[in-house]
């Protein structure tokens, strides 16, 4: 069985074992609705580097992705974003509706902390896993970046360096986690200064490419409503211009490369996947 087929039960499986109703029920529905499943992948890309068996990261990479979806859920609802789809089906709080997707995240979230503790690998190490957890998925995380986002819709004229900002919290901090989580369960915690740099850099790539995809792309290829122009958020591309913002994604590319090459691992599969990403079409 492929690894990710292997992942996606192993994912499952941990939302299932819950007591039954509907707020696991929406839990399960936006967890395993699809998604590129981008931050498990470059935890697993991370290990295979470091010489270790990928699946150490199941537990760790599996709340990585209930933290992740919750935020989606909350981000979707009508006091956010507004969205009435999501990976091509209905958001959460239009499938069931808005108190149970404020609960199936909430629920996601508070799951993902009991499934860490799960991970193959030492108390001391667990302990340091759920404390970078909580600092970037928290207020002074990702959580920071949704507000700096919410904030940025009433304000006239961003500067380019207040985008950069609210990226780098919004997107950036959870996949740079999942870098953290690899140095953490590999025993390679000189490597989690390099993997914050380069954790960063793909977040701010990452959320450049979702801008260029919601001015380029329709909304039935992307399976996501192209909501920014609608709540009126500036973005890299507004800012910028849509070709200066794919000359960024290129530089920072080039970045990204060079920081991997200052790490002693085998950084094969992790550059194949920020390939991917830089050429994704959704």
């Amino acid at each position: 069985m492929a690894l990710r087929d292997e992942f996606e039960k192993y994912l499952e499986q941990c939302v299932i074992n819950s007591i039954s109703g509907i707020t696991k029920d929406a839990m399960h529905y936006s967890l395993m609705n699809g998604g590129k499943r981008v931050r498990p992948q470059l935890l697993f890309d991370a290990l295979k580097g470091y010489g270790m068996d990928p699946r150490v990261g199941f537990p760790a990479a599996c709340a990585l992705e209930m933290i992740h979806t919750y935020s989606l859920i909350h981000d979707d609802l009508p006091a956010m974003d507004d969205d009435q789809m999501r990976r091509g089906k209905p958001t959460c709080h239009i499938e069931y509706d808005e108190a149970t997707a404020i609960l199936a995240g909430d629920g996601l979230l508070t799951k993902a902390f009991d499934i860490i503790c799960d991970s193959q690998t030492n108390q001391v190490t667990i302990v340091e896993m759920i404390r970078y957890t909580s600092q970037y998925a928290g207020v002074d995380g990702m959580i920071y970046g949704q507000e700096l986002d919410m904030a940025a819709q009433s304000q006239d004229q961003l500067s380019l360096e207040d985008i950069e900002t609210i990226d780098l919290y919004k997107t950036g901090k959870l996949l740079t986690l999942s870098l953290i989580y690899a140095a953490l369960l590999s025993d390679h915690q000189d490597d989690i200064d390099t993997m914050v740099q380069i954790g960063s850099l793909i977040g701010l790539q990452f959320q450049i490419m979702d801008d260029i995809l919601d001015v380029t792309k329709s909304q039935e290829e992307l399976g996501k409503s192209t909501s920014d122009i609608d709540n009126k958020k500036q973005t890299y591309v507004s800012v910028l211009g849509l070709e200066a913002a794919k000359q960024r994604v290129e530089s920072i590319q080039q970045e990204i490369m060079e920081a991997l090459d200052s790490l002693d691992m085998n950084t094969t599969a992790l550059k194949e996947t920020l390939n991917y990403l830089v050429q994704r079409s959704n």
